[in-house]
């Protein structure tokens, strides 16, 4: 096996758009493994809703969940590293949100916290319950037990836009990414998915050349460029393909199977 860890990233790269898992993947990920490959998750999502898709796939090793900001084993559940985000920093941009209706969740390693449960809009609803997350109401910074480890916002594209127009001249002391049409992530200025991944191949004993990893959005281009083998999907924007070594078919027409078949199993 010349790829030694492979890094898939799960929503809008292994999972179709129905939010499920093909058979092909499935399949295909299975054999990769079979012949000595660590297949790891990287991935936007919180460890609660990564870790069962590892466990769909039957593979125990690591999930680098929120955009790498937190890598978790997924046998014991175990924190193995975090990137902890100063919560009083977050002040002006919750400030922001609340001035202009816009959700938003900070979320340690386990827990999703939001302004106000009781207050939650039917999409923000419709999302947790998708997402099989439960979210809590938000304490005071000083009463948090866990590090936080990202802030996300979520509104349509065109506030969305705004917002990251409206940060970026901020004087920056967070990581920003777009990680969805309706999603901008802030994490610790370090935390991102190439820098997890990197970390875990160094503790892995794994050289630099022997990564592969696959995506399809704009928090995936760390990881695509940092791998030694970086592959788009092809419903990636065009920003995200010029970052990629190779492109491979869309994630509803299995293209993480269709590439791990040519550049692992062939």
């Amino acid at each position: 096996m010349k790829y030694k860890l492979i890094a898939l990233d799960v929503d809008g790269t292994l999972l179709n758009d129905d939010h499920s898992l093909s058979p092909e993947n499935k399949r295909t990920v299975a054999e990769v493994t079979r012949q000595g490959a660590r297949v790891v998750l990287c991935t936007g999502r919180n460890p609660k809703n990564a870790i069962p898709i590892m466990q769909e796939m039957g593979l125990t090793g690591y999930v680098l969940a929120d955009n790498g900001a937190v890598t978790v084993r997924v046998e014991d559940q175990e924190v193995i590293h975090q990137y902890p985000m100063d919560g009083r920093g977050l002040d002006p941009y919750i400030e922001y949100c609340r001035k202009r209706d816009i959700h938003f969740d900070v979320n340690t390693a386990f827990e999703l916290y939001v302004d106000n449960v009781a207050h939650l809009t039917k999409e923000a609803h419709f999302m947790y319950e998708h997402l099989q997350l439960v979210p809590a109401s938000l304490p005071a910074w000083e009463e948090f037990r866990e590090p936080i480890v990202k802030f996300t916002v979520f509104s349509t594209a065109e506030m969305m836009d705004e917002a990251e127009r409206e940060w970026g001249k901020w004087i920056q002391s967070f990581n920003i990414q777009r990680s969805g049409e309706f999603f901008v992530d802030l994490m610790h200025h370090e935390a991102s998915k190439g820098n997890a991944l990197k970390q875990l191949a160094k503790q892995l004993g794994i050289r630099q050349q022997d990564v592969l990893s696959i995506g399809n959005y704009y928090n995936d281009i760390s990881m695509l460029t940092f791998a030694g083998l970086g592959i788009a999907m092809d419903n990636s924007p065009v920003e995200v393909k010029a970052a990629a070594d190779a492109i491979t078919g869309t994630n509803n027409e299995n293209g993480v199977s269709e590439a791990l078949i040519k550049y692992c199993l062939s």
